[in-house]
Formats: structure tokens, sequence, C-alpha cells
């Protein structure tokens, strides 16, 4: 078995006891005890700012009341009314920057309420009784296309059958469920939570998947056009933003994303190769998950290189500790100069930042670490093709989710706003209403 001081890139880091322990749930779920306690202390606020904090706009207050009456089942039918991927963003959400950090709580106390593990807490009620509490409107005879079944497109597709619409469902991957089954930490969605969730969703009938077909490959805009009634795009972004320091194309570079997917596919995380010492250039979520996941993989040293103060870092402070926590070292005001190695990376350098009105620029510093593997995590870009106009390189929307094409709509990371999970619910959740009411000619 190979030990962590391997230099270059090796699997079996860390024995399978050991990977399994690092890789599971990152919170445990509340037991009912629990639960009942956490939710004895919402106050119920009226006109709550935590449900103006939510982009779903859950009826945080009542869903609680819930579960401290014990009916986790009602409980989650007052989440998944407004969020279908309930279970999903109760376990990815930033709540320490939305709902919780809105709680009277954390004012007055600096502790809020667990808003996040309370929802986790009855919407698995659900999950667990593999019960499904909406049903379909009958047959209306108009038939949707939504293309990609990331959350955006999961969330109009439910909300699109629910009214009684045929949805055909289209994703480019062989597995549905976009970033919430490629792209977070495994330690954040575990038991193949993404997957079941999905397999939940459908249960609400109407709507048929259809992986391994993507748009612009296999089938064209102009063709949903003509064949539905109407469509919607959740297509993500595609393309991943390149280094364009010295070295980026040796060995051992590789995107973070890339990183993040092989690992939440892999059937043996002892089979991972991980290098001794790795270096993760950018400063969101993305960036802090491959570095956190690599530690756990094995990795002896692992650095977060990002170009601005870590009080500007996108991802939330509560990641960041968490990074720390687990060992990783953020080295703020950083950027990379060069990747040094002979074809294969063995030492990165990095030139200090500092900002002057604004504008950032190196200071002609600079340091070497070493580094077998360095892992790009510095944003994605929507890959454009021939259809809806764009607005700052996104698809541009207009109400919910109108687009310049005749009878498109979208929503989700291809379009402007937070590229989180719940805002593409919402995002999708929206659409699927205001296609409806135009299907149904009601729209104003």
């Amino acid at each position: 078995m190979n030990s962590p001081r391997t230099p270059g890139l090796a699997a079996s880091r860390l024995d399978t006891t050991t990977l399994v322990d690092n890789f599971s749930d990152l919170h445990a779920p509340l037991d009912p005890h629990e639960a009942a306690v956490a939710a004895d202390r919402c106050y119920f606020c009226h006109d709550a700012p935590c449900v103006t904090a939510c982009p779903t706009d859950i009826d945080i207050p009542l869903f609680i009341r819930q579960i401290s009456t014990g009916q986790p089942e009602a409980s989650a039918r007052t989440i998944l009314e407004q969020n279908i991927l309930g279970g999903m963003c109760a376990r990815v959400c930033p709540t320490e920057t939305l709902c919780e950090e809105a709680c009277v709580r954390m004012t007055a106390e600096h502790k809020p309420v667990e808003i996040g593990r309370l929802q986790r807490y009855a919407t698995d009620a659900v999950m667990r009784a593999n019960s499904h509490p909406f049903t379909r409107a009958a047959e209306t005879g108009k038939t949707v296309a939504v293309v990609g079944a990331g959350p955006a497109g999961l969330a109009c597709a439910h909300r699109l059958a629910m009214h009684g619409h045929t949805v055909s469902l289209f994703d480019a991957k062989p597995k549905p469920g976009g970033l919430n089954e490629y792209g977070i930490a495994a330690y954040k969605s575990t038991e193949d939570f993404a997957a079941r969730e999905v397999d939940w969703l459908m249960q609400i009938g109407g709507i048929t998947l259809h992986t391994g077909r993507k748009l612009g490959e296999d089938f064209t805009l102009n063709e949903l056009q003509t064949d539905f009634d109407a469509v919607f795009l959740g297509i993500g972004l595609g393309a991943v933003n390149a280094l364009t320091c010295d070295g980026n194309d040796k060995g051992g570079v590789a995107d973070a994303v890339s990183f993040i997917e092989d690992l939440r596919q892999a059937a043996d995380l002892s089979k991972l190769t991980i290098g001794r010492d790795v270096v993760v250039i950018g400063g969101g979520m993305t960036a802090v998950d491959a570095a956190v996941q690599a530690k756990l993989l094995g990795a002896e040293n692992v650095t977060i290189s990002y170009r601005r103060t870590q009080a500007e870092m996108p991802a939330s402070r509560y990641e960041q500790d968490l990074a720390t926590a687990k060992g990783v070292r953020i080295l703020s005001e950083t950027m990379p100069k060069a990747i040094h190695g002979n074809g294969t990376a063995t030492e990165i350098e990095l030139e200090y930042t500092t900002s002057e009105n604004g504008k950032l620029k190196g200071t002609g510093e600079t340091l070497r670490l070493r580094a077998d593997q360095v892992f790009r995590a510095i944003g994605q870009t929507f890959a454009a093709f021939d259809g809806p106009d764009l607005d700052h390189g996104k698809i541009a929307v207009t109400g919910a989710g109108r687009t310049s094409a005749k009878g498109v709509w979208a929503g989700g990371d291809c379009t402007k706003g937070e590229d989180l999970t719940v805002v593409a619910v919402a995002d999708g959740r929206d659409a699927a209403e205001d296609i409806h009411a135009t299907l149904m000619g009601t729209a104003q």
C-alpha cells in the first residue's frame, strides 16, 4: 500500500476503512428528539426574514412548526411545494449565508436555528417512506422539451408534469442530476442521494428521460422548437476557464470539476490517484470541494491559492473554515506564475498580488511550492451555441426565464445570477409556471 509520502500521483494512499470514514456524511442527520429540540428554538416569526432570504421562498416557520408538532411529512410537503429538490438543497445550500444568516436567533445569539438540518430531517422522512406528495393534473396535450437534467431542468420538468404537460427531458451525461450528481463534494451527498432524489422526483409521471443526448450534436434548438410546444434550456456551463501561466499543460495539471466528477463516480475511492503535494487555484466552492477531497484521499499537503484577500473569497467563511479544519492551507493574494517540472508538475511558482484602485497586479515577489498535482478551479463559462441572445456571456432572459427565441425559456447556471442549486431550482420552477400560463393562454 502506498503511504501519503509517496511522491507523484498515487492510488491507495489511505486504507479503505479510513477512506470510508473520511467520506462519510459531513453532518449526521437529526434524530426525532434532536429535530424537536432544534425546532423548538424557532420563534415562528411573522414576516420571517429567513423566508425572504430563501431563493425558493419556502415557508420556513411553517415547516419547522410542523416538525415541532410531529408532522415531518407535512413539513416536507411545505418545503417541496416550493423546492422539489429540497432534500439536496438541505445538504448543499450555503444556508449559513442565506436563511440561517437572516435568522433572528443569529442576530441575537450568533447561533441560528438549524434550518438546513431541519429541512433535511423533513425531506428525508418522505424519501424513506417512498411517498410522492404530488399528483399530475389531467393531460393537457401539450409537449415540452427540457434540455439539461440538472437542478433547473429537473425542477422545471416536475412542475410542468404536475400541470399535466408531457415532458421530454434531455441530458448529455449518462446520468441525470447535473452538478448534484457530478459536481459537489462526495461527503455532502452520500449513499447515492442525488440519483435517489431524481428517481423519487420522476414518480410524478409524465416525464421521459433521454440521457446521452447533447444539444448541438444529437439535436438542434430549431428541431426542438418545431417538435415541441415549448422548450426550456437548463444546460449549465460547459467550458472551464484555463490557466494562462507557463506550464499549464504539464502532467498533473487538471480541472477541479473533472477531479470532483471522477471522485463522485468512482466505485472504489482507493483506486483514485492523488498527489502528495496538491495546489488548487481558485477561491470558490469548487476550489474548496477539490482541496478538501484531495486531503481526504490522502494528499499530504494541500494548498488553496487565491489571487485576492481571503475575505473576498467566493466560498463562504463556513466552507473556508471547513477546509482549514481538514488541514488545507489557504494562501490569499497569490496567483500562479509558472508550473515547473520536466513534463510533469513538480513545483508551482506563485506571485504575490496587490490591489490598487480595485485593479489586481503582481508585486514581483514570488514563492515556490512543491506541487505534483495542480487543480484549476477558476470558474466556468457558458459554451455558447447558435441560439438565443446572450447577456455578458450567458443566455439573456426576461421575466421568468423568457429568451429572445420564440417558445424558448432558460434558467440555472446558463443564465445570469448566483450559481447555486437553490437558485437554479427557483429558475426552473418559475419558468415552468410561465410556460404553463403561456401554453394555457393565461399568461400576462
